[in-house]
C-alpha cells in the first residue's frame, strides 16, 4: 500500500516524543496559504538577456515556460521576480522520485470519521490562477509529468479524474518549470511530447563583470575580493567533467562572500561554503582548496 505525502507527515508527528517543555514560538513567525504569497517587494534578479521580455510575452499568450540552466544559475529567483513583476502569488514544488500525480493534482483523507477531498499545489494554482513552477521536473517520474501535458497546450485544463471534475485555467493561471540538463541521463529525461508544449529558456552563469556585481549586491563585499571569488569559480568550472560534477555556482559564491562579511577568513569561506559543497573526494578537496588559498 502505498502511503501519500500527508499520511505520512502525519505519522512522522506520532513518531516524534511528546515534550513537557514547549519550544517559544517566534514572534515573526507568520503562517500564510500559498494563495496569500505574493511578493511585496522586488526579489533582486539581474537579468543576462531577453528573459524577462520572453517570459512576459509567454505569459500574455498564457503559454508555459520551460527553464534550463545548471544548479545555484538563478532560475528559481528569475521565477520570483516574474511573479513579483506579474504580481501572482508563486506555488513552488521540488520534484522528486516519489512525487505522483496525486501529489500534483490531489487526493481523498479521512479527517474526524469524514472523507474529504484535499486539492494538491497544482489544482490549488489554477483554481487561484497563481503560478506554478515544478522545480527539477526531470527527477519526477514520467508517468507524474504528463499529468502537465492538458494545461501546457491550448486546452489549457486539468482533469480531476478521481472527483469527475476537469478545472479550466483562468487567463492568470502559468505554468513553468526547471531541470538541470547537466544531470540528464536515458532515465531521466523530459520525454518530446512534454518538452514540446513550453517555451524554452535557457540560463546560464552570467559573465565575470555582472558576477562581481550580484556578489556585492547579495553580500555587501568589497570589489576586490568580490572578483577574486568569481575568479576562484571560474578556474573551479574548468575542472567539470575532470574530477567535478559541477562546477562552483552563482549561489556557493553569495554564500562565502557572505560568510567573508560576517568575518570569516576568506581561505576557510571558500572551503566551508564552495569546496565542501562541491564533493567529498580527499584529491579533489585538496586540489579546491589549494586553489582558493592561491588567489586569497
Amino acid at each position: 500500500m502505498r502511503v501519500g505525502v500527508s499520511e505520512r507527515f502525519q505519522a512522522t508527528l506520532c513518531a516524534i516524543p511528546f515534550c513537557k517543555q514547549r519550544t517559544p514560538v517566534s514572534q515573526h513567525a507568520r503562517v500564510l496559504t500559498p494563495e496569500e504569497y505574493v511578493f511585496s517587494e522586488e526579489p533582486y534578479y539581474e537579468p543576462v538577456g531577453d528573459e524577462v521580455a520572453i517570459f512576459e510575452a509567454a505569459y500574455k499568450n498564457r503559454l508555459p515556460v520551460l527553464l534550463k540552466g545548471p544548479t545555484g544559475c538563478g532560475k528559481t529567483r528569475f521565477m520570483e521576480h516574474m511573479a513579483w513583476r506579474l504580481q501572482r502569488p508563486l506555488l513552488t514544488v521540488s520534484c522528486h522520485d516519489d512525487l505522483t500525480a496525486s501529489d500534483l493534482v490531489g487526493r481523498f483523507l479521512i479527517r474526524g470519521g469524514e472523507t474529504l477531498w484535499v486539492d494538491g499545489p497544482l489544482a490549488r494554482a489554477v483554481r487561484n490562477g497563481s503560478i506554478c513552477y515544478l522545480d527539477e521536473v526531470v527527477e519526477a517520474r514520467k508517468d507524474t509529468t504528463v499529468v502537465i501535458h492538458p494545461l501546457g497546450d491550448d486546452r489549457r485544463v486539468l482533469p480531476m479524474e478521481k472527483i469527475g471534475e476537469l478545472l479550466v485555467a483562468p487567463p492568470e493561471f502559468c505554468l513553468a518549470m526547471s531541470y538541470n540538463p547537466g544531470y540528464q541521463s536515458v532515465l531521466k529525461d523530459l520525454k518530446q511530447s512534454t518538452r514540446q508544449r513550453f517555451v524554452a529558456l535557457e540560463f546560464d552563469y552570467p559573465d565575470a563583470a555582472l558576477e562581481q556585481k550580484i556578489l556585492q549586491k547579495e553580500s555587501g563585499i568589497d570589489a576586490q575580493t568580490a572578483r577574486q571569488l568569481v575568479k576562484f569559480a571560474q578556474m573551479t568550472r574548468n575542472l567539470k567533467g575532470q574530477g567535478l560534477d559541477e562546477g562552483a555556482s552563482t549561489r556557493l559564491l553569495v554564500h562565502a562572500a557572505k560568510l567573508m562579511t560576517a568575518g570569516i577568513p576568506p581561505v576557510a569561506a571558500c572551503r566551508s561554503s564552495i569546496a565542501q559543497a562541491l564533493t567529498d573526494d580527499p584529491d579533489m578537496l585538496s586540489a579546491v582548496n589549494e586553489l582558493s588559498t592561491s588567489l586569497f
